[in-house]
């Protein structure tokens, strides 16, 4: 397979994934104070959206550079 044809079999998948699980979060652990060997932490979570057009154009783009490659090896 041509590498154009795995880039769009990758864009194709990520374009599912994001279509399929829009929201995430993530969470950071940061030090908050230290005194000698005391700690004192804080968990911050973030909330990441991904557009829905975003991941419809992705997926969009994944299948033509798949249709492409696949035109292209004949």
């Amino acid at each position: 397979m041509k590498p154009i044809t795995w880039l769009g079999a990758l864009l194709v998948l990520l374009g599912i994934l994001g279509l399929a699980i829009p929201v995430f979060t993530t969470s950071q652990t940061r030090n908050v104070a230290q005194v000698g060997s005391l700690k004192i932490q804080s968990t911050e979570q973030s909330k990441h959206v991904v557009p829905q057009p975003l991941s419809a154009g992705v997926l969009v783009l994944g299948v033509v550079l798949i249709g492409a490659g696949l035109y292209r090896r004949r």
